[in-house]
């Protein structure tokens, strides 16, 4: 991964409370800052995103801060899990949103496994048991993900790395928001009734995010994509994205030959990766699989529900204060305001599955290229 070239600005200097450390990484849309907080000493990442001409900056006030931006924000901040990346708080500058999070030093799920050229059997279990346990907690707390995949899980820098969830853009409560509905997270991880769902028709975000982890588990034993053939990268983009959405909507997916996979692991494998979400086995009954529980670390079967009877400790920024900081933050201040007010070129980049699936014709971008949908929905 590049590194990041320099900012316009540095949002932090002469922060009271966060001093940057340094660059960390940078994607597609964004990038991500190391920071100390100078009252604990404790690193944290600081999430930025990209301007439009391509320089690293946080995420201006105003417009930009939508009810989308709010719900990432909002579903993330109550999720308090060892597996899942916890966002600490939120924090205005003169101009930005910043969001503090917990710094994960040990990258992310896709580069270890590409450095691995695939995990053994028992290393990609330990790593999925602690998956499945973060994502039925984000599902007992209302939350589904709806974009899980290698590059949204985090690693720590213990000897034996511990998981974390790192991302919630796509995330719906199922208390406070309305049911999923639309075809929207990455191709490669998508669930068929997400692929086939149409305007004004749901689907069971949490069933949808149970075959997602069955996506990742083949991933982390194989290095590869299930639904990806080697002989696909002969074919043009849409033809590619195309092949690999049908074989999706087939469940037609098989280990490589040279994968060495116990009977177990071939069995949970195949209960996962089932079309009909009716017939998909459940978060669950993937805790009771014989091949989940073994070498199951003592004391995780009921870590959830013991998280979620414990009485809470104190945050640095409650759920409420979180939600007034984003309120604030958009409304933009009077020179953000009248920057914004500039004319700029207007257009979208955004890949859509609608458009393949209306058009039979599909935007470049690989199987793991993630996919933005607007949704109307709240």
């Amino acid at each position: 991964m590049a590194a990041p070239g320099p900012a316009k600005a540095e949002p932090l200097l002469g922060h009271p409370k966060y001093r940057k450390v340094a660059d960390l990484a940078r994607g597609t849309f964004g990038f991500v800052q190391l920071a100390e907080d100078l009252t604990t000493g404790e690193h944290l990442a600081i999430k930025a995103r990209f301007c439009q001409d391509r320089t690293p900056e946080f995420v201006p006030r105003g417009e930009k801060i939508t009810k989308y931006v709010e719900r990432e924000i909002i579903n993330h901040k109550q999720l308090k899990h060892p597996h899942v990346v916890e966002l600490r708080e939120v924090f205005l500058t003169a101009e930005y949103l910043a969001i503090a999070m917990e710094y994960a030093a040990g990258g992310d799920m896709y580069h270890r496994v590409v450095h691995c050229r695939g995990l053994p059997e028992g290393d990609a279990r330990w790593y999925f048991q602690q998956l499945v346990i973060a994502i039925d907690y984000c599902h007992r707390m209302g939350v589904a993900n709806r974009d899980i995949k290698l590059e949204n899980t985090l690693l720590d820098d213990s000897e034996r790395p511990l998981l974390k969830i790192c991302d919630f853009g796509y995330s719906k409560h199922e208390k406070y928001q309305s049911a999923p509905g639309s075809r929207v997270g990455t191709p490669a991880y998508l669930a068929p009734e997400v692929i086939l769902t149409t305007k004004g028709k749901k689907y069971d975000g949490k069933s949808a995010d149970t075959w997602a982890c069955g996506v990742m588990l083949f991933i982390m034993l194989a290095s590869a994509y299930p639904f990806g053939r080697p002989e696909d990268e002969q074919l043009k983009p849409s033809a590619k994205m195309h092949v690999m959405l049908q074989r999706i909507l087939h469940t037609d997916y098989a280990l490589p030959s040279h994968v060495r996979a116990s009977p177990e692991f071939r069995d949970l494998l195949g209960r996962i990766l089932v079309a009909d979400p009716a017939a998909r086995i459940s978060l669950a009954d993937i805790q009771r699989h014989p091949w989940f529980l073994a070498e199951l670390p003592e004391g995780c079967q009921d870590m959830n529900a013991r998280l979620l009877e414990e009485p809470p400790e104190p945050e640095v920024q409650s759920v409420e204060e979180t939600e007034g900081i984003v309120r604030e933050a958009m409304t933009a201040p009077a020179a953000a305001a009248a920057e914004a007010a500039r004319p700029t070129l207007n257009f979208d980049n955004d890949d859509t599955l609608d458009t393949f699936m209306d058009e039979q014709r599909c935007p470049g971008g690989g199987g793991s290229s993630a996919v933005f949908v607007a949704e109307d929905e709240w």
